[in-house]
């Protein structure tokens, strides 16, 4: 950076820490699709991203301590009192974040959605009820919202009676279910299933079927703080500003 700006390392530090103030990204106001998303370089130290894969541009962005839905409130107002308009928004399904964008098209990640099932089901389930709702999950990227809903209630039925399974503590007499995971599994899917197939009710819309896009910036983002490891952290988020802020010159 000293180099490209024609100034000493230490001006460029001192640069760095002073207060920025979001810029307004240089495109035509127009409808965008968002893939919108928070990754961290540290445990108090985040970044929430919103993309239009459409562009490959990232259309605002903010430093965050933690993953609330107020960051992406303030991402959304910030569009708008701009100019732009969220045409729809791709999401990694996190509780409560949804009900911003309440009124749009929002599509579920299809990677998230399965990351979430392997955390139920393990990669390699031993369950057989395990083992067939997770075949119906990697049907995703490759069937429609009839055929998985067929297939899901399907499932559902063969393996009703086997959810019901409870199981009592002999210490407390207290009873919970015996295949909680699976449970939850399947009350995952039943819950994310309306937003699962959004992007093929509006293909005039171009919306992705997951945060790919954002993901793969994460990755380099997080590759060059790899490289500066030795900065601090404020130092370091404020390098990753001037990166984001670098693609919209």
């Amino acid at each position: 950076m000293a180099k490209q700006y024609d100034h000493s390392k230490r001006w460029v530090q001192r640069k760095l820490h002073e207060d920025k103030v979001m810029p307004v990204i240089k495109l035509n106001r127009q409808a965008l699709v968002v893939v919108a998303d928070t990754t961290f370089f540290s445990r108090a130290n985040g970044l929430t991203v919103f993309r239009e894969p459409n562009l490959k541009k990232n259309v605002w962005w903010r430093q965050t301590v933690n993953e609330r839905a107020k960051i992406y409130l303030q991402g959304k107002n910030h569009l708008e009192r701009n100019g732009f308009t969220i045409s729809a928004v791709v999401l990694d399904g996190r509780r409560g974040i949804r009900e911003v964008f309440n009124g749009l098209p929002v599509q579920m990640c299809h990677f998230h959605q399965k990351q979430i099932m392997k955390r139920y089901l393990t990669s390699i389930p031993k369950l057989e009820a395990s083992r067939e709702l997770k075949t119906i999950v990697e049907t995703l990227p490759k069937t429609n919202e009839q055929s998985f809903t067929v297939a899901l209630d399907g499932w559902y039925e063969k393996w009703r009676d086997f959810l019901k399974q409870k199981t009592t503590d002999l210490n407390t007499g207290r009873w919970f279910y015996t295949h909680k995971r699976v449970r939850a599994a399947y009350r995952s899917l039943k819950t994310n299933l309306l937003y699962l197939f959004t992007y093929q009710k509006y293909p005039e819309l171009n919306i992705p079927n997951t945060t790919n896009s954002l993901d793969g910036f994460f990755n380099r983002l997080k590759s060059l703080t790899y490289v500066h490891r030795g900065l601090r952290p404020k130092r370091m988020m404020s390098v990753i500003v001037e990166v984001l802020k670098g693609q919209n010159d």
